[in-house]
């Protein structure tokens, strides 16, 4: 033991801190390789799909700034602050007086975040700006910011999504006018101005109220009561001055009452939400702050007060509890009481739910991109990792194991990447039209002329990506997490969180739950392809048969002679399952028509990406996606001695064991019954 020094808390061997680089970065004039100046090279790939070539100044400037923005100290600081420092409720004022002023309290860390995004412009890219040219998809660029900043925002994205899923609501009636709700048009004109403002000072989030306890996706069973007021009821209001929002426009002529048991955005502007009316369920816009009727000489010194220095409450808005979540943290989720909320009907009564589907096509893809934005950053951080970290006296970027594991989820991440900017960018077609957005781009090729084309495109594949992107990017994080051995499993919040995965993994484990768990994008994708309404015609051949076959007519079939024959294969075998399997068994099988639709979908974007430049690491990330989706040839669905009955019999075996066999009998009976 002579000459064997002890280490010690100040000596001895210490690990280096990996150094994460920007995610985007500016190409270099004259570079040969316009995508290897960024650490996130399909990023820079996908925009250079989507987006004019070369990529426009201000986005181009906007995108390399901000990837530096979302990894500077104090941002972090912010992260680790919003996660740490967790919003609480007050219910009450000092003498047992229910606080309707500021009863929720939420960190610095949170609102500093929110202020960065606005900023930022995670909602506003998305909609006209003032200077900013229309001859691109805006879509792209916004999601794009995105998805430098998931990694960073600690969720502060959720009350952007909803914000964001409400502007495209209010813009469709931006054009409507007051009918029988006196001041609704303008106030709607201001909100949907306020929800898409670059600017701080001005800008509004939005909540979007749906879940009640009776249910999460289904809100046919909603138990929220709207009514009209009476005239005298308006009358009173309008005496005690109790008529105007915080900002002085009118309140609706409405009273919402009701339960909502999950509230992502309980400190926003102002809510849509669903309610119960004499003609069904219905749409609703309510300002979440009122005016008192108090003036600011005779108000409580307690109460709070906004610019025009008029004090203000709550809008019937209770708040019950917080919820504690596994991740999320800094994110004020709550279960709210409402109770004579001034509200505005959306639209026309009875049409909540049509009214509302616009949102849930923004707030999925925005679940989906928040599972791939945070992968992107735990495998950034995987990858900063494996260049200083030594194992056995040689750093993991020698490890062939390591290096080939590695490997494996970064081809995963890029599939996803390309699965979600697909959707982002069929989204924006939608809105400015395919040749606003496609003209002098490669995307001119995989965005269909046909509008009809995109918005049926568009529907189908929303619910896919949800639904695999935000799956993949639970186990791709978690693989990340691995990779940093017990480094990883910690919750690193010193030098700044940047190595924090375990942050990562228990906040994008929300996605695949969030706006509709995986089974609910299931159905809502046989929906499409099954459609009852549509008789002899195949729904998935027109809409998706017709976009694969011409997206795959561009690819290289000297680089992909293989791979082309098994998508061809495997898109085969989903047509079959969808054409040939009746509706019962179709909606048992429903995640295999999701793992269906995003192998052939993703696998064609990947070989279409890489026979743009025939770059040799986006060729080979295309053969490996293709290899890990191809079916053996002679595993056809059409299996003729296949006994359904017996097969979901076996499920409930395995899953319930055999105490649950006395219930087997009934169950296939029902089952067959059906068939």
């Amino acid at each position: 033991m002579a000459g064997l020094k002890a280490s010690s808390s100040s000596s001895g061997f210490f690990q280096a801190l990996p150094k994460v680089p920007p995610q985007y970065s500016s190409p270099e004039p004259n570079s040969q390789n316009k995508h290897e100046a960024s650490d996130d090279a399909v990023l820079s790939r996908v925009l250079s799909i989507y987006l004019p070539s070369p990529l426009p100044q201000h986005i181009q400037s906007h995108l390399h700034n901000f990837s530096r923005l979302v990894l500077s100290p104090s941002t972090l600081q912010y992260t680790v602050d919003c996660d740490t420092d967790l919003p609480t409720i007050h219910q009450l004022t000092t003498f047992g007086e229910e606080n309707k002023v500021a009863p929720l309290r939420t960190s610095e860390g949170w609102r500093m975040l929110k202020l960065i995004e606005t900023k930022a412009g995670v909602v506003g890219y998305g909609y006209p700006q003032s200077g900013i040219p229309l001859e691109f998809n805006r879509r792209v660029h916004q999601y794009a910011t995105l998805h430098l900043w998931h990694g960073s925002a600690a969720v502060a994205t959720c009350p952007m999504a909803m914000t964001d899923g409400a502007a495209a609501l209010l813009r469709r009636h931006i054009d409507d006018s007051d009918g029988d709700q006196p001041g609704r048009a303008k106030v709607l004109r201001d909100s949907y101005s306020r929800l898409v403002s670059l600017d701080p000072e001005t800008s509004w989030t939005s909540g979007q109220w749906m879940t009640e306890r009776t249910g999460g996706s289904d809100v046919r069973g909603t138990e929220t009561v709207a009514r009209r007021l009476t005239q005298s009821e308006l009358d009173a209001d309008s005496v005690a001055r109790r008529d105007k929002d915080a900002h002085g426009q009118p309140l609706g002529p409405w009273t919402v009452d009701g339960f909502k048991w999950f509230s992502s955005a309980t400190d926003a502007d102002m809510a849509v939400l669903l309610a119960q009316t004499d003609k069904g369920l219905s749409a609703f816009y309510a300002p979440l702050r009122r005016q008192t009727g108090l003036s600011p000489s005779t108000a409580p010194s307690t109460l709070t007060t906004q610019a025009s220095d008029v004090p203000t409450e709550m809008n019937g808005v209770r708040i019950q509890r917080l919820k504690n979540k596994l991740g999320t943290k800094g994110v004020p989720t709550a279960e709210l009481e409402l109770k004579g909320m001034r509200a505005y009907l959306i639209g026309t009564q009875g049409q909540g739910i049509k009214e509302i589907s616009s949102i849930l096509n923004i707030t999925r893809l925005h679940t989906a991109g928040g599972g791939t934005g945070t992968l992107a950053r735990a495998l950034a951080v995987s990858r900063a990792y494996t260049q200083v970290r030594k194992v056995k006296g040689t750093f993991l970027s020698e490890n062939p194991q390591h290096l080939a594991w590695m490997a494996g989820e970064t081809v995963k991440y890029h599939a996803n990447a390309h699965l979600l900017f697909l959707g982002v960018a069929l989204l924006g077609a939608s809105e400015q039209s395919q040749p606003a957005v496609a003209s002098n781009t490669p995307s001119a090729t995989i965005i269909p002329q046909d509008a009809t084309a995109v918005a049926n495109l568009l529907r189908l594949l929303t619910p896919v990506a949800k639904a695999q992107c935000s799956l993949n990017a639970v186990s791709g994080v978690r693989a990340c997490m691995e990779s940093l051995g017990g480094v990883g499993y910690c919750e690193n919040n010193e030098d700044g969180g940047v190595m924090n995965l375990a942050r990562l993994l228990r906040d994008t484990t929300v996605n695949p739950i969030w706006e509709g768990t995986t089974s609910v994008m299931a159905e809502d994708v046989l929906r499409v392809v099954k459609n009852p309404r549509v008789k002899n015609k195949n729904v998935l051949d027109d809409v998706l048969g017709t976009w694969l076959r011409t997206v795959l007519a561009a690819v290289s079939s000297d680089l992909f002679k293989i791979e082309l024959d098994i998508v061809q294969t495997r898109y085969r075998a989903l047509n079959e399952l969808v054409r040939d399997t009746d509706s019962v068994q179709l909606h048992w099988r429903g995640r295999e028509v999701l793992d269906h639709i995003e192998a052939v979908v993703s696998a064609a974007l990947l070989m279409f990406d890489a026979t743009l430049d025939q770059d040799e690491i986006a060729v080979a990330v295309a053969r490996r996606y293709v290899k890990s989706i191809a079916l053996p040839r002679h595993k056809l669905y059409s299996d003729r001695n296949f006994d359904f009955a017996a097969e979901v019999r076996l499920d409930r075996l395995i899953f319930l064991g055999r105490s649950s066999s006395a219930a087997d009998a009934s169950l296939v009976a029902s089952l067959q019954a059906k068939l």
